[in-house]
């Protein structure tokens, strides 16, 4: 898991005391202490090798499918069939949300060595549905790759952009806005000057703050943070871990009859 190790990277004291776990109706979301406290328990940048997967107490997975998890969570998900952001069907009974910065060593790690065998045994077989939400917190090259992500998706290209920027040496070659460029056109992306206009343009910015902001929204203050069915899930975890939330979270849809329906949209 990674955190800003450059106070130029952290967020302003300003815009930080604002980013408080959101509250729906009367509940507060307990998560947000559990992503917080395990931010701080696995990251532990200056100890850890590069090559060291952090755990943290948001990563247990109970054998009751319904502890650790809050529905008010769940709701997060958003099940548009039309978001290019996302993987699977939008019925799918279980939503892995996935928040991220194309900077975070984890996350590449995740996206490298996890992910593809989520997509492989849960994805295709109409199980899970994968929801990437951008959230840069390194700066102004992972803002950069964050816009560049959603201007791709724009073209039907996102899974390429993120498949590329997470390659193994990519991030230590920067996301300038030449290398975004060219990591488009990596990705297959046809129109490049749409891509350059649309990178810098209002809607990628909104589009990035609102998953930004969703993700403080919760108490998430490092990457990969994750949501699955409304459990929280914090670090590059072992693939048993995300195996046995999938699972427990498609057999309690199953038993509850919740498969594929949205929740309410969190305000």
């Amino acid at each position: 898991m990674s955190t800003p190790k450059n106070p130029k990277s952290a967020p302003s004291p300003k815009s930080a005391s604002t980013r408080k776990p959101l509250v729906y109706g009367a509940v507060v979301v307990v998560a947000a202490g559990l992503l917080g406290f395990a931010s701080y328990q696995a990251t532990a940048p200056d100890t850890a090798s590069k090559d060291t997967t952090p755990t943290g107490p948001a990563a247990e997975v109970s054998a009751d499918p319904n502890e650790g998890v809050y529905p008010e969570l769940a709701k997060l998900a958003r099940r548009d069939a039309d978001d290019q952001l996302a993987i699977g069907p939008a019925d799918a009974p279980v939503v892995l949300i996935e928040y991220a910065d194309f900077k975070c060593g984890y996350c590449g790690k995740f996206a490298r060595d996890t992910e593809p065998e989520l997509i492989e045994k849960y994805v295709k077989d109409g199980t899970l549905r994968i929801e990437w939400r951008n959230f840069p917190i390194f700066g102004e090259e992972s803002e950069n790759a964050a816009r560049g992500a959603w201007a791709a998706g724009q073209q039907n290209r996102f899974w390429e952009f993120h498949r590329a920027a997470y390659a193994e040496g990519a991030k230590e070659k920067g996301f300038g806005k030449d290398r975004v460029k060219a990591l488009a056109e990596e990705a297959g992306v046809k129109d490049l000057d749409r891509f350059m206009k649309d990178l810098d343009g209002d809607a990628a910015r909104a589009s990035v703050k609102k998953d930004q902001e969703q993700a403080y929204g919760i108490g998430a203050t490092s990457t990969p943070s994750f949501l699955i069915n409304g459990r929280p899930i914090a670090g590059a975890q072992p693939d048993e871990t995300f195996t046995r939330a999938i699972e427990a979270a498609a057999e309690q849809a199953k038993t509850t009859g919740t498969a594929g329906q949205a929740g309410e949209p969190a305000k």
